[in-house]
């Protein structure tokens, strides 16, 4: 009885799910999540050898799993990948935005190229992917939109600079996505995760000071793990979810709160 109920809340048995930042990180992540919930997972992501060790993880769990490499950056190669991921399982239900560049040099350094690239692959590429498939999900009556944002979405520290700009972007753009498509049962939401171990963060991991005051700026008391995001990830994913949209859920232990 009580696996039937929680299937019907979190089973993602018949859905089709897009992942970009796929290849590491939080993104390889919730694709695990993803697929071992029930759906069938494209990653996205620039780096061919690490999207086929995600693949080959996905599928020694038993998750129907494939792959499309594509630079984000790149709106024509976008537009081209997000054919492709279509062609595998067919029109995505569920999308997640997890690619991200992290240049953060001081503001006042910050180029035009490097404030570009990050528009182009933190903000933009999600719009992008959200126009792409949005409003099939919302043909359908069903959808999920989920993007990954920041701690600097709603705050500036740490040269937030141009990442911190592209992240609070994101944010408003998963509330427009909401506000277009939730009527028709596509629900739009981001993710705000604290600091979390990972290749994009290995420079401030590096400093072992650094990520003990990064800890003990949490309630917890730890940085994050990828893993925690996988929950998160099927809850937002599933019919759990239904009445959630437009909002940023920080999973940061606490970091946003003290």
């Amino acid at each position: 009885m009580a696996d039937r109920y929680l299937a019907e809340l979190f089973s993602l048995s018949g859905r089709t799910a897009v992942v970009t930042g796929g290849s590491s990180g939080i993104g390889a992540a919730i694709a695990e999540a993803l697929g071992r919930a029930g759906a069938n997972v494209v990653v996205l992501a620039r780096r061919e050898g690490p999207l086929r060790d995600t693949v080959r993880r996905l599928r020694a769990a038993g998750v129907a799993a494939e792959m499309v490499s594509v630079d984000l950056g790149d709106r024509a190669a976008l537009h081209q990948a997000a054919q492709a991921a279509a062609q595998h399982f067919g029109e995505p239900d569920i999308l997640v935005n997890s690619a991200a560049v992290n240049l953060r040099p001081p503001l006042p350094e910050l180029t035009e190229a490097q404030w570009d690239l990050t528009l182009e692959v933190n903000l933009t590429a999600p719009f992008l992917l959200g126009q792409r498939y949005g409003p099939g999900m919302a043909e359908r009556g069903w959808g999920r939109l989920i993007t990954i944002a920041s701690q600097q979405s709603h705050r500036a520290f740490g040269n937030s600079g141009g990442y911190g700009a592209s992240k609070a972007g994101v944010v408003g753009l998963v509330r427009s996505q909401a506000e277009a498509w939730s009527s028709r049962g596509v629900c739009a939401n981001a993710i705000g995760p604290s600091f979390v171990h990972t290749p994009l963060t290995a420079e401030v991991f590096a400093d072992p000071a650094r990520t003990a005051k990064l800890a003990a700026s949490t309630m917890i008391g730890r940085n994050g793990l990828p893993a925690d995001y996988a929950g998160v990830a099927v809850f937002l994913a599933g019919r759990a979810a239904d009445y959630v949209t437009g909002q940023l859920l920080f999973v940061d232990g606490g970091f946003s709160a003290a």
